[in-house]
């Protein structure tokens, strides 16, 4: 009886720091003065404003002051939290809870969905990721993959940046980056991308794998690359190399559009003194301009054209 009194004394004590209550069920709840902490076993539901977590079992560190700190939870337990019609979702195998700053820690096999409605808007899988309730930003580490509409990911880290709604406003992607959409593919050490406009940056050692409307592949290296969705288009800056079919082209600054009428790339400019190799020519300029289909190019500015392997022997009579 003694016991029960001082938990229940805990748990109003803790009460009086939040702004909205705070909600603990169990089947049992038990509070150990030795080790600090509020053990909870069977159908464990703890509640703190939008947020509910639920596990088999769970224990809550007590401060020195009786108030609540951290709650642990384990046997994989569940928890969700719910904004207008988007509901965010975190499955692990342990999920820790800080009752006073509103964090969200969860370790091993983690997943977390942002769902809009019905519909599945956001898939993270990671070995650990953090959820800061009030600043509603994510960081997953280890093994990271994000399958956001029609862009799969993956990283050693992702920091993710929603909205007071739940929508997303901002994806970071850090260290051994790679992005899939449809049949295009990029690859660096960092990716920025903003879902509102539907930009994608990315750094470091960068790499891209675009299809065309015929099946071929256009490959862009640069230290960095922009990429528009709605326009597609890219842009590519320091140490452009671009191949493509027979073609091989270099410089310092390159942007792709699509053609006008197909919507499909087709048209690859370069700015600053670059070349392009194709067979046995190599043109140089100040300006190049390559077109695939049909396959093209014009070059402007102090050109200049070396043609190897010339066979100078005459022809025997």
């Amino acid at each position: 009886m003694k016991k029960l009194l001082i938990l229940s004394i805990l748990i109003l004590s803790s009460l009086a720091v939040f702004a909205s209550d705070l909600i603990i069920e169990s089947k049992t709840q038990t509070f150990s003065n030795k080790e600090k902490k509020i053990k909870l076993d069977g159908g464990v539901k703890v509640k703190i404003d939008n947020l509910t977590v639920e596990s088999p079992r769970a224990d809550v560190t007590v401060r020195r002051n009786n108030r609540l700190d951290t709650a642990t939870f384990y046997d994989k337990p569940y928890a969700f939290e719910i904004n207008a019609n988007k509901k965010r979702e975190v499955k692990a195998n342990i999920l820790q809870v800080s009752l006073i700053n509103k964090v969200v820690r969860a370790e091993g096999d983690t997943q977390s969905i942002i769902t809009e409605g019905n519909t599945p808007i956001v898939v993270i899988n990671a070995d650990e990721q953090e959820y800061d309730t009030k600043s509603n930003i994510m960081v997953a580490t280890g093994s990271v993959g994000i399958k956001y509409k029609d862009i799969e990911s993956f990283s050693d880290k992702a920091v993710i940046i929603a909205d007071t709604k739940g929508g997303l406003k901002k994806i970071d992607l850090i260290g051994n980056a790679r992005v899939k959409q449809e049949q295009n593919e990029s690859e660096g050490h960092h990716f920025i991308y903003n879902p509102i406009t539907e930009e994608m940056s990315v750094s470091g050692n960068t790499k891209t794998i675009a299809i065309t409307e015929d099946g071929k592949k256009l490959t862009i290296h640069s230290d960095y690359q922009q990429y528009n969705k709605k326009q597609n288009s890219y842009i590519g800056n320091g140490h452009v190399k671009i191949w493509f079919d027979d073609y091989y082209a270099q410089g310092p600054k390159v942007s792709v559009f699509p053609d006008v009428n197909t919507g499909k790339l087709n048209e690859i400019y370069f700015v600053g003194r670059s070349k392009v190799v194709q067979e046995d020519k190599d043109i140089i300029a100040d300006k190049i301009r390559m077109t695939l289909d049909p396959k093209d190019f014009e070059a402007e500015g102090n050109v200049r054209t070396v043609i190897h392997n010339v066979d100078t022997k005459q022809e025997e009579i």
